[in-house]
């Protein structure tokens, strides 16, 4: 396979697999609704992207270190948004 089309799979990837959260980030932020999310899955799931940017720090590899910061952000305001729900709840 050539470079040219690994370079595009990878970039596709990375488009695809980041913006898949972006609708649920977006619904949270505009209905500041959480309810029926997991904050294990979550907590879980941003730790994974964090060993994934030092993946991609280690492998020197763009693709993953940008994709996956992309990814984190949206799914740490997210998690942010649970915590803050959660804690508003037990009140």
């Amino acid at each position: 396979m050539n470079s040219f089309i690994g370079e595009f799979f990878g970039y596709a990837s990375g488009v695809c697999t980041t913006m898949a959260f972006l609708p649920q980030a977006i619904k949270s932020i505009i209905t500041k609704n959480v309810s029926g999310l997991s904050l294990s899955m979550y907590i879980i799931y941003c730790i994974g992207l964090v060993f994934w940017i030092l993946y991609g720090v280690y492998l020197g590899s763009f693709q993953i270190m940008l994709f996956n910061t992309i990814t984190l952000i949206f799914n740490g305001i997210i998690l942010y948004m649970i915590i803050i729900a959660q804690k508003h709840h037990k009140k």
